[in-house]
């Protein structure tokens, strides 16, 4: 088994953060590709009137910035999701910039694993998404 230079460059404690604002445009390309048109998400219903002040971003979207955060800055390298558990506290509405901030917990060498504390934030400080996610480095292959 080859070593795998990338997770041994990780420790515990290490942080990455992105900010996305997510748009109408977003919404409806998600709800095409996702096929769930809910109208929690649409803007000409009314379902969402009574418990929200506008409708909200799929929670989907908001998964995805996570996800680029773990393909772009933390680990940053090629990997592969293994676990999820996310915990969604508050709506994300268009317009809303939201920050995901991941932070490494544990180091599994053996297992090439790394496990990260999730959280996602929106624009007055308030936690939205909580929770961890377990993710698969894959080996260098450069001998």
């Amino acid at each position: 088994m080859s070593m795998n230079y990338a997770i041994t460059n990780l420790y515990n404690g290490q942080t990455a953060r992105l900010q996305r604002t997510f748009t109408e445009d977003d919404v409806k390309a998600s709800s095409e590709l996702t096929k769930d048109y809910s109208p929690v998400y649409n803007q000409n219903k009314n379902v969402w009137r009574e418990y929200y002040s506008q409708p909200i971003v799929p929670g989907l979207l908001t998964e995805g910035l996570i996800t680029q955060v773990i393909s772009e800055r933390l680990p940053g390298v090629p990997c592969i999701l293994v676990q999820k558990d996310l915990v969604f506290y508050s709506p994300v509405h268009v317009g809303d910039v939201i920050t995901a901030e991941l932070v490494i917990m544990d180091i599994n060498v053996e297992r090439n694993w790394v496990t990260q504390k999730v959280t996602c934030y929106d624009p007055q400080g308030n936690e939205v998404i909580k929770g961890q996610v377990v993710v698969f480095v894959l080996p260098d292959h450069d001998e």
